[in-house]
């Protein structure tokens, strides 16, 4: 049997994500012997590389060791490009390498890379916007700001960072057209042609402290409260932007912004049987 080409790897990393610095010296190995490193980028220090430098390089495929802002940011980048994007797991939840891998570390992901084969995603659609893993409205988007100063140990800040998420919790909430009740956070992923949503409404404080020690946890979706529905579009309701994360990474979606499915073009390797 005739062993595949060894693929032309591209490699960026976010050291500060999650997991990616520990996984570094083994993913560097692991291209060393099972593919052919021909640029390496530390983002953000440095800007990811535009595609007519990878081409280049003649690189074919982009791997990415970090957590899912950064490796969103490198889809947009390259969703054009010819090449295939190998996402790697260095974040925290690493939900879209798990999808892709299974529970593989990302330098067994590399040895298997050479017989990937290329899938396209299902990703939600707000705007400009599109989230590979998943979309967050509503105030529980303001622990974001808590969350990372956890990861990052600063101590000093982190208590105002959850007075300031537990205020908005309490007083905001999020509406849509199609879900019934209003919520403090809302989750919002796409799967194959629809959207899945989780909504959690906290009507009492207890309810509330939960939702926020579940969000610091990684996964308040899990939360007392939650109400799931699948929908082919939403549309967010009220007069007001407001506050979502995109991948973990914060923005401001227009009033009655409306949500739906979008397809990515074939650009992602997997290494898993089926996707």
């Amino acid at each position: 049997m005739t062993e595949p080409p060894l693929p032309r790897v591209w490699l960026v990393v976010n050291a500060a994500s999650g997991s990616a610095q520990a996984a570094l010296g083994a993913t560097l190995a692991a291209l060393d012997r099972h593919a052919i490193l021909v640029g390496r980028t530390d983002f953000p220090a440095s800007s990811l590389p535009q595609p007519a430098a990878l081409d280049a390089a003649d690189a074919d495929t982009l791997a990415v060791l970090a957590g899912d802002g950064t490796i969103n940011a490198a889809a947009r980048a390259y969703a054009e490009w010819d090449g295939a994007l190998l996402i790697l797991p260095g974040g925290t939840m690493n939900l879209l390498a798990r999808a892709l891998h299974g529970e593989a570390d990302p330098a067994t992901i590399v040895a298997a890379a050479p017989r990937a084969s290329r899938v396209a995603l299902s990703m939600v659609a707000a705007g400009e916007h599109r989230a590979l893993v998943g979309l967050i409205l509503g105030p529980a988007a303001s622990w974001n700001a808590a969350r990372e100063r956890l990861r990052q140990g600063r101590w000093r800040t982190l208590a105002r960072a959850i007075s300031h998420a537990w205020q908005r919790s309490w007083r905001d909430r999020v509406r849509l057209d199609g879900v019934p009740g209003a919520a403090q956070a809302v989750f919002v992923r796409a799967e194959a042609e629809r959207l899945v949503v989780v909504a959690v409404e906290a009507s009492g404080w207890g309810a509330l402290a939960g939702l926020g020690r579940a969000w610091l946890g990684g996964d308040w979706s899990a939360a007392s409260a939650a109400t799931r529905v699948e929908r082919t579009r939403l549309r967010v309701r009220g007069r007001r932007p407001v506050t979502a994360l995109v991948d973990g990474e914060p923005v401001q979606l227009p009033a009655a912004a409306e949500l739906r499915v979008a397809r990515s073009r074939p650009i992602f390797l997997t290494t898993k049987a089926e996707a």
